[in-house]
Parts: structure tokens; sequence; C-alpha cells
């Protein structure tokens, strides 16, 4: 099982790392080490988000995420992305962007830097609503149970993520933004506008997948009823078979397009939620090495094990044993979104953002456990009543 899922990994690791240290020595292979080691440690949270998401995916839409997925994440948020964004900001063509990439890495790290502000912005809102979404619903299992009721009970108010999620962006443009480090100056407006492109990012993608994900469940139930109703009728169940059997019919065909729609747009989501998570690894990263192959290998590393966790996570039902994980994983958003907001300003070191996602993690997980023992306890206190009751 761990080979299986872990395996893929293993490998891109070894040749990754023989690659780094062909190309730049004893001293690059430690700097792409390094980096795959920032990378895990600072998206933890993201593989038990991307669990939860990804569980409700079939075999194949995984399979997607772990190939697909991977060279969105390397090629595309820890390579591409950087080099569009000073392509964007210095208003030169994606062309001289590289060059100056390989060139001018100095330079290129400046103007990556001074866009983080808008950066920020977009993921911190992005995460935020994740975050929010979470705490305002009501849901039967609960961690923090003086936190999470009164906020469930404020959730039941239409639109209240998005009234507290746009509160936190005008506090951030009117603090944080008026005075930048990164880049210098007023970046007031250009947060409040980045700050809305991530929340209506999130809406858009998010939106799209959950209505395709509940007309997908409709047409199950739906499916299912038919199924029962006739169940009774030989005749009729015979004829069900053989049209189920020629993969024809109208019935068939719409949960078949519906479960990929719903998936299609999961994937999005899952992939909007890494870029998210993304921005400050690729940011944290100039603290290490400028170098953008350095960077996208040893990042690149490190996404494929966060994959990879994901995945595992699934496969050995990992979030239904240990129910407070997600929970521990939201909170992790939630910190990691108003320390990307704070970021606009202030530099926080890339530990202490990876330390606040491990401890929540941990400490959910550890909550989980006490819990199942608790319950396994009681258990056995039942039934050893149950025993003397019967007079066994």
């Amino acid at each position: 099982m761990l080979l299986k899922t872990f395996g893929w990994s293993f490998a891109i690791t070894a040749i990754g790392l023989a690659l780094a240290g062909v190309l730049w020595g004893w001293q690059g292979l430690a700097i792409v080490g390094i980096l795959s080691i920032l990378e895990i440690s600072l998206s933890f949270d993201n593989a038990v988000i991307n669990a939860g998401i990804l569980r409700k995916m079939n075999a194949f839409w995984q399979k997607i995420f772990l190939t697909v997925g991977i060279l969105i994440a390397v090629f595309g948020m820890r390579l591409v992305f950087p080099v569009i964004i000073v392509a964007v900001t210095a208003k030169m063509s994606p062309i001289e962007a590289v060059d100056l990439a390989i060139n001018d890495k100095n330079q290129y790290e400046h103007l990556v830097t001074a866009a983080h502000p808008a950066i920020a912005a977009f993921g911190g809102i992005f995460l935020l609503m994740i975050f929010l979404d979470f705490i305002f619903e009501e849901r039967d299992i609960k961690w923090l149970g003086w936190l999470e009721k009164p906020l469930a009970k404020l959730g039941k108010l239409d639109t209240f993520s998005i009234v507290v999620a746009l509160v936190g962006l005008l506090i951030a443009a009117t603090t944080v933004a008026t005075d930048v480090a990164h880049g210098g100056g007023d970046k007031s407006a250009t947060v409040l506008l980045s700050g809305v492109a991530g929340l209506l990012t999130y809406l858009i993608v998010g939106g799209i997948s959950g209505y395709f994900e509940d007309k997908l469940e409709e047409e199950e139930d739906e499916d299912g009823d038919d199924e029962a109703d006739e169940a009774g009728d030989k005749a009729g169940e015979g004829a069900k078979v053989q049209l189920n059997g020629g993969g024809r019919g109208s019935s068939g065909a719409s949960v078949v397009g519906l479960a990929g729609k719903a998936a299609f747009f999961l994937f999005l989501y899952l992939e909007v939620i890494d870029a998210s998570f993304s921005f400050d690894g690729v940011i944290g990263a100039f603290a290490i090495t400028n170098d953008i192959f350095e960077m996208a290998l040893g990042l690149g590393i490190g996404a494929m094990y966060i994959r990879s966790l994901t995945v595992f996570l699934v496969r050995r039902g990992t979030l239904d044993d240990y129910v407070y994980l997600e929970h521990g994983a939201h909170y992790a958003i939630g910190a990691l979104a108003v320390i990307l907001l704070v970021t606009i300003k202030y530099e926080i070191n890339e530990v202490i953002t990876g330390l606040v996602g491990v401890v929540l993690i941990a400490a959910s997980y550890w909550s989980s456990v006490v819990r199942n023992r608790r319950e396994a306890a009681a258990g056995e206190d039942s039934e050893a009543k149950t025993e003397v009751t019967s007079g066994v």
C-alpha cells in the first residue's frame, strides 16, 4: 500500500536529487532537498483538505490528480506562474521574463517579491473563504464545540461568510496595504482588486463544482428509486440489465456525464486550492535560492509527496477514522489565510507558518485518538453490561 501510493514520489525524489547533484553539485543537491522539506511542511494541511475532496472522486480522477495535477503543480505553479507574474507586473513579454529569471536572478527575485501583495491578497481571501464556509456550516461532529456551535448559528445567515471575508479584505487594504515593504508604497487598490478576484474565483469554481456534485447525487437517488420500483418486475428488470449492459439510455448517460463534469470542476477546485497554498512556498523559497530551476525542482518534489499523501489518506480512510483531522486542517487554512494577509506588509518566517499548521493538525489528530479510545471504552462497558443483564 505504502510503496504503491508513494512509489512515484520516491522515484521522482531519487531522480530529482541526482539531477540536482549533476547540474549544481552538492550545494544544489542540498538546496533542492531543503526546498522539498519546506514544501511538505508548509502543505501538509493542504493534503488533508485535498483528501476530503478527492475521496468524492473515482479512481480515474484520482489518477488524473496524481498525473495531470502534478504537472500543473510543478511546471505551472512552481515554474511558469512566477514568470507570468513577473511578465505582467513588469510589463514585459514572457520570453523577456524567462531571460531575466536566468540571467538576472536578483532582479527577477525583486519583481516576484514586489508582486507579493497581490498574490497574498488573492490566496489569502480564497483560503479564508474555505475556512469560513467550513466553520459556519452546521455539522454533527464538532471539535471545539464552544466555538463551533455559536459560529454554526451565525452561518445560518445567507452569505455571512462572504461578508466576513470582505470585511477582512477591507481591514487588510486599509492597514497592512497602505505602506507595503514589498515593492513599496500604497498597495490598497491592488490588494482590494486581487482579494475580490480571489473571492470571485472561489465562488465561481466552488459553486460550479458544488452544483454538478448536487446534480449527480440527485440523479443517483432517482436512479436508485427507479431500480427499487422495478425490482419486482422480472421482465422489466431483465430489460434494464440489458440496457445498462449496452451502456446506452438517457439515465445512464446523464449520470456518467454529470459525474465527469462534477469531477472535472472538483479537480479545478483542487488545483486552485493548491495554487493558493503554493504562494507562500514560492515566495519563501527565495530565502533559500533565486534560481527558478532549483526552486521548481525542490518545490515540485515536495508537491509530489503532498499529492501521494492525499491519495494515501483517501485509500486508508484516515479522515473517517480520525474525524477531527479535517477540523484541524481547516483551522490551519484559516491561520494561513490570516498570515498571508499580514505578510502583505510584515515578513513572517516560513518556519512559523509551517509550525502553525503542524501544531493544529497534530492537536486534531490527538483529539481524534482520544475520542476513538473513549468510544471504544464506552462500547466495551456497554457490552459488559449487556452480558451481566442477560446472565452470561
